[in-house]
């Protein structure tokens, strides 16, 4: 009986020891695992693209210590794109900077609106309109784009809409000139459409009025002129404005080190 008691005292000092030992595990692991402290980069493709358009760019953000997350944008209209990438925003604990390439300009100039942990925006080859403009009038604003010839026929959607693609045998040269002919295939035949309202549905109030802004396009956009990014991104009073020289509409995916340089240059600068 005697023995019986001293393991009783025994058994309890190990139970309660092993008790505190799983209690101290989450916090000797957050311990070992400190926050970056970097904000989380939302990126937000545009029409006839996709979310694997960033890989590259998220592939070296992610190495470089951000959180990141690649949006799968609608395209179905700009007020509702822009509903959905608000809901993201506000599950983001933190900071955040938001990245728009073509048409996710018009969306993110719209979500950011009212959002204070958004501190920047950065349009990739993006629209950026003010109220009352659509993306398609910013794109005819100035001569060059060469977009509308090369769009296949409308598919009619139930609701009396149409969904919009571009013929995938001018997508190469139109969208994605300076990238090797077999991706440009396989982006063809992925790309996402987008409906013909959304291209022509007015923009709502303009984040890039009160959050800072930042451009990247390339020199030879045939969807979207470069002098119009040019004239977007005075307007906006951009911190930094870059024009790749001989870059395609997607200069994201063909210099990819140049986004991430803009992107963590905005991430600097706004925390500081």
């Amino acid at each position: 009986m005697n023995t019986i008691r001293r393991r009783i005292p025994a058994l309890t000092i190990v139970w309660t020891v092993a008790f505190l030992a799983i209690a101290l595990i989450p916090v000797l692991l957050s311990a070992k695992a400190p926050s970056t402290g970097k904000p989380t980069v939302l990126l937000v493709h545009g029409a006839f693209a996709e979310s694997s358009s960033w890989n590259s760019v998220m592939t070296r953000l992610i190495a470089n210590g951000y959180p990141v997350i690649a949006i799968a944008n609608p395209l179905r209209g700009v007020r509702s794109d822009a509903v959905y990438v608000a809901g993201v925003i506000d599950s983001v604990p933190g900071p955040v900077i938001l990245v728009g390439h073509s048409y996710g300009g018009n969306v993110i100039t719209n979500a950011a609106t009212g959002k204070g942990n958004v501190k920047a925006l950065v349009f990739v080859a993006g629209v950026a309109p003010d109220v009352g403009e659509s993306a398609a009038m910013l794109a005819d604003k100035f001569p060059g784009s060469t977009l509308g010839p090369t769009l296949a026929p409308p598919v009619p959607l139930p609701d009396g809409n149409k969904d919009l693609y571009i013929r995938q045998d001018k997508f190469h040269g139109q969208f994605a000139a300076d990238l090797p002919v077999a991706e440009a295939r396989l982006m063809a035949a992925t790309q996402r459409p987008i409906t013909e309202a959304a291209l022509n549905e007015a923009s709502g109030a303009p984040a890039w009025k009160t959050i800072p802004s930042w451009f990247l396009y390339g020199s030879l956009d045939r969807n979207i002129p470069s002098a119009v990014h040019a004239y977007m991104a005075q307007r906006a009073g951009s911190r930094r404005t870059v024009e790749v020289n001989g870059a395609s509409h997607v200069v994201m995916m063909s210099h990819p080190d140049a986004l991430v340089k803009l992107i963590e240059e905005a991430a600097n600068d706004v925390r500081e």
